[in-house]
């Protein structure tokens, strides 16, 4: 019986195979690597606002304080945004005729709230509770960054699923006093020995099951 095929098809059909598992391979690859990018996560990627407003010149230029601003951030399920009434105390006399700060005065005289973007958005199915963290030591740092050294506000962490569960599995390296919860500042000496401690003191469970985040 002739032969059907050149001798040199099983080569390329070897060729053909690997050539398909490494290229699948890659792109598994390269989808991991841009579902991390800050193209998709925002990590880093200041927003448009309607006022440019640094965290940097506020709270480590004149040391105002998180909960100033953010004032349910203790006791909701949201840190809340100031109200224009927040801005004006300290802007109705000072900086009072600055161009870039026309849009808090005119919502002063208006009455109509400033459209702030959200920077910090989880999707809809994840339920996140600020004061709950709060209250178990969870610093502001360990979810938003040194937001203190941020002229504009950007997303320090992607907020992805694994990113929270590397908290939840391991609370001991992240949990903090709770008194130094909003220090933007504060060192340990021994994370791991303190975490530990805090843990126990705090009653702190490694809460890995799903229904934790989707209700």
């Amino acid at each position: 019986m002739p032969q059907i095929f050149h001798p040199s098809s099983n080569t390329l059909a070897r060729v053909s195979i690997h050539g398909a598992v490494f290229f699948l391979a890659a792109l598994g690859m390269f989808a991991l690597a841009l579902v991390r990018a800050p193209y998709l996560t925002k990590v880093g990627v200041a927003r448009d606002q309607p006022v440019p407003f640094s965290h940097k010149h506020h709270v480590e230029g004149l040391g105002v304080d998180c909960r100033y601003c953010h004032t349910s951030v203790e006791n909701s399920s949201f840190a809340g945004l100031p109200p224009t009434k927040t801005c004006m105390n300290c802007h109705s006399g000072i900086w009072t005729e600055a161009p870039v700060l026309e849009p808090v005065r005119e919502s002063a005289r208006t009455d109509k709230p400033l459209e702030w973007t959200r920077v910090h958005n989880l999707a809809d199915f994840v339920y996140f509770n600020h004061s709950i963290h709060v209250a178990k030591g969870v610093g502001c740092v360990s979810c938003h960054g040194q937001v203190n050294e941020m002229p504009l506000m950007s997303q320090a962490k992607t907020l992805h699923m694994d990113w929270c569960l590397s908290c939840h599995r391991a609370p001991e390296n992240h949990v903090r006093p709770r008194d130094k919860v909003f220090d933007m500042h504060w060192q340990p000496q021994d994370q791991k020995a303190l975490g530990q401690e805090l843990v126990a003191e705090y009653n702190i469970k490694k809460r890995t099951n799903c229904s934790t985040c989707h209700r």
